[in-house]
């Protein structure tokens, strides 16, 4: 089913979305994005449907097709300090403030946000109902990655060049083996993660 080009007409809308909720290390990325309500793109999906190699290329068209974009990142010591859930909430309150265009309404993915500045709609699974929403998820997933194989090469035991940060065998084996990097959530523990449902 094809994704809708926005929640109402008319309305100056921005969609928003993050990625590394589930991670033990790393930031989480938060993404808004207003399209126009005219865009259409066959490709774009909620981006943990869409290969690597999708995303990349999604990325720079929505890019350059977006009214207006902007990505925010929550650090891991915040992310320790308010909960991950506070910090995705800011994370995405944060990206709305740095869009150069005012939107009228948020469309959130998920079902929890706070009382904002611009008003919002909350919607379970929305990167996989509106386009703006797989936009920004595409916006934040790339992003995040992108920031994850950088801090590969500084902490390469970790291999988080292939599970991004998320609580794989090797990742969890490897905190086991050599303890926790300065990039690790301290909040989170480990060894009840190991059956967490990934997001690559």
């Amino acid at each position: 089913m094809a994704l809708l080009s926005y929640y109402r007409e008319g309305v100056v809308e921005a969609g928003c979305d993050e990625a590394g909720r589930g991670c033990i290390a790393g930031p989480v990325v938060a993404a808004s994005v207003i399209l126009p309500q005219d865009y259409h793109n066959e490709l774009l999906d909620d981006s943990k449907k869409l290969t690597e190699k999708k995303r990349d290329i999604l990325r720079k068209e929505i890019e350059q097709e977006a009214i207006a974009y902007a990505v925010s990142f929550i650090d891991h010591e915040e992310i320790d300090r308010i909960n991950i859930l506070n910090a995705s909430i800011l994370g995405m309150q944060n990206a709305v403030d740095k869009l150069l265009i005012q939107p009228e309404l948020l469309l959130i993915d998920g079902n929890k946000f706070k009382p904002f500045r611009v008003p919002h709609e909350c919607f379970v699974k929305g990167d996989g109902r509106f386009l703006s929403i797989a936009a920004a998820s595409v916006l934040a997933k790339t992003y995040r990655d992108e920031y994850m194989l950088a801090l590969d090469t500084e902490y390469p035991v970790y291999k988080w060049s292939k599970n991004k940060g998320y609580p794989t065998k090797d990742h969890c084996e490897a905190i086991e083996s050599y303890g926790y990097s300065s990039y690790h959530r301290k909040t989170f523990h480990v060894k009840s993660l190991h059956q967490t449902k990934l997001d690559l």
